[in-house]
């Protein structure tokens, strides 16, 4: 997936509100096929997304952020680049950095939920119990501004007295954030309290960044017409939608609700073809049908216990037939590729200089390998030391390492089958690249094998040899893990 560089912009737009289980891929990609124009993903928190480790999944064309169990925790594609906000629960400024960090390149933008008054997320001190601790909104704020490439929203609930509302939310505009959603209920209230659009609006009368109301499904949002109306009264730049839009997505379309019949199909055939976990496409099913799921549908969806038969409970039983033979078939297609003609070096798209390469160890003295004549090469050049960053491919557990050295990336076309050997490959592409010698038999350096005797114990290949590892470093290099999970069952606020 490609660096995003688009600037997201939060005036005068109609947004699908971050839902815990209700915001996975499927329903954002519904949502702005239905004319939403931006979505915010379920809230994940910081501490389960920094084990997660980013997998670009080249059959189902996404990218996966995959935890230790194999579990996908969020998946995204290119699709929704440009518009999915990325929601997270933290409640300490370095984890909540750090997460950004490992996301933005394949987000929109960034945001802290500080709003969610469930248990789950007010007892590690994130969420609505954020609203008490001023101090702590405004580092994590300002740390995420100063540090991550992406613009950075939170959405707050409204404090007992408009003076203290008032008083916070001026304090958050000054952190630099791009936008501030603000749900017009106080922590304790739950739905069927009366939202109040008078503290929106008075919120919005009072800062100069674009201010999101939300809120309005239980009291004022039935029809797509409602959420202006909803905007007039809060005076709000722009309108979160939630729980109007997870009972039909089709909220988001000017022409008016599409048959629920249909929105839900179209919404398995997303869940099938990006493989969401079918517990999860069932839970999101069951909000949409609410008070039919007594009928006779209803029934044949409570008892599905797979996709499958999910599918065939709405007559798609050939489409899930036919995209998992696609999907099968695909992924056949790329555990086949054996690519071994050489290729010429040629820089592609995202700026990464590639050559069909591989490392022969035959053809290396014993103790002199491409990652040390990079290395050395950098330390005479007074360069920063060359960083790898290592994937594996889930489909054949090969692995590929791309190296960057003075702000340019090398890689190797060709997959290795361990760790050591894709980043040597990645040194070789970057010294041909360079005209550089890369240690061959013949290119021997004297210096390389004067320091080799003189510290024997110490691999030079290796920048960790050089410096301690720092706790951000263990976003910085990614494993590939490949599987599905069931999602958070947790009911959305």
């Amino acid at each position: 997936m490609i660096v995003n560089n688009i600037s997201l912009c939060y005036h005068n737009k109609v947004i699908l509100a971050p839902m815990v289980r209700v915001g996975t891929l499927p329903m954002r990609l519904l949502a702005l096929d239905y004319g939403a124009d931006i979505v915010y993903c379920e809230e994940l928190i910081d501490l389960k997304m920094l084990q997660c480790k980013r997998v670009v999944n080249e059959v189902l064309n996404t990218v996966d952020f995959v935890a230790p169990d194999d579990r996908v925790v969020f998946r995204t594609c290119e699709r929704e680049q440009s518009k999915v906000v990325f929601q997270m629960g933290t409640s300490d400024a370095e984890r909540a950095l750090a997460v950004a960090r490992l996301v933005e390149n394949d987000v929109a933008g960034i945001d802290v939920n500080m709003g969610c008054p469930k248990e789950y997320s007010t007892k590690g001190g994130m969420g609505a119990a954020l609203l008490s601790d001023p101090d702590k909104i405004e580092k994590i704020l300002s740390t995420l501004v100063k540090g991550t490439c992406r613009p950075v929203t939170c959405k707050i609930r409204i404090l007992p007295s408009l003076e203290d509302t008032l008083s916070l939310v001026k304090r958050i505009e000054r952190t630099g954030i791009a936008a501030i959603a603000v749900h017009g209920r106080k922590r304790e209230e739950r739905p069927q309290h009366p939202v109040r659009c008078e503290v929106i609006k008075a919120i919005a009368g009072t800062l100069s960044i674009p201010v999101i109301a939300n809120g309005g499904s239980h009291d004022h949002i039935q029809k797509h017409l409602d959420i202006e109306d909803f905007r007039r009264a809060t005076a709000a730049s722009s309108v979160m939608v939630a729980r109007s839009a997870m009972w039909n997505p089709s909220i988001f379309l000017k022409d008016g609700p599409r048959p629920l019949e249909e929105v839900m199909q179209k919404y398995i055939r997303y869940a099938v073809q990006y493989d969401n976990h079918y517990t999860n496409t069932k839970y999101c099913l069951c909000q949409m049908l609410r008070e039919q799921l007594e009928s006779p549908q209803g029934r044949l969806l409570h008892a599905a216990q797979s996709s499958q038969e999910i599918c065939e409970a709405f007559g798609l039983g050939a489409f899930y037939e036919e995209t998992t033979r696609e999907l099968d078939t695909r992924r056949a297609d790329l555990l086949a590729r054996t690519p071994e003609e050489v290729e010429e070096s040629a820089e592609d798209s995202t700026g990464i200089m590639k050559m069909a390469v591989k490392f022969d160890r035959r053809a290396y003295p014993p103790q002199i390998t491409p990652k040390m004549c990079l290395l050395e090469w950098c330390r005479r050049e007074k360069l920063a030391q060359p960083l790898y960053e290592t994937v594996q491919r889930p489909l054949d557990r090969l692995f590929c390492s791309v190296v960057t050295v003075a702000d340019k990336k090398y890689q190797s076309t060709l997959w290795d089958k361990s760790k050591k050997l894709a980043e040597q490959t990645a040194a070789i592409v970057c010294l041909r690249s360079l005209g550089l010698p890369e240690g061959r038999l013949g290119e021997e350096s004297p210096s390389l094998n004067k320091r080799k005797r003189e510290d024997p114990d110490q691999d030079l290949s290796d920048p960790r040899a050089q410096e301690p590892a720092l706790p951000g470093d263990l976003c910085k290099k990614s494993f590939v893990a490949f599987g599905n999970g069931e999602d958070n069952p947790l009911e959305s606020w």
